[in-house]
């Protein structure tokens, strides 16, 4: 009986259909001003993520306090896989130091 049980749960999982990525539009979330490094270098890479995807891929700056206001922003996005974020690696390589 728990043989048949797990043969039909495991037919169940595997009909199941997952939607295809990407089903909507994608944003880029660039946490510094227009005409930064970040944005000179995530609007090129929206465009091409866009024309390979077929899905329209968004730029979003949202600029302040030296990139925390759109590291923030990020990090309380949806975790669904449409909000990416364009980060400077001088930024997000810092160790912080704990004594």
């Amino acid at each position: 009986m728990r043989l048949i049980g797990a043969v039909l749960l495991a037919l169940l999982v595997c009909t199941a259909q997952a939607q295809p990525y990407p089903s909507r539009p994608i944003t880029i979330i660039v946490p510094f001003p227009p005409g930064g490094i970040a944005d000179i270098t995530g609007r090129p890479f929206a465009a091409v993520m866009s024309r390979l995807l077929g899905q329209p891929v968004l730029v979003e700056n949202k600029a302040g306090a030296g990139g925390a206001v759109g590291h923030a922003y990020a990090a309380r996005a949806k975790p669904d896989g449409y909000s990416l974020m364009m980060a400077l690696s001088s930024i997000v390589s810092f160790r912080w130091r704990t004594r």
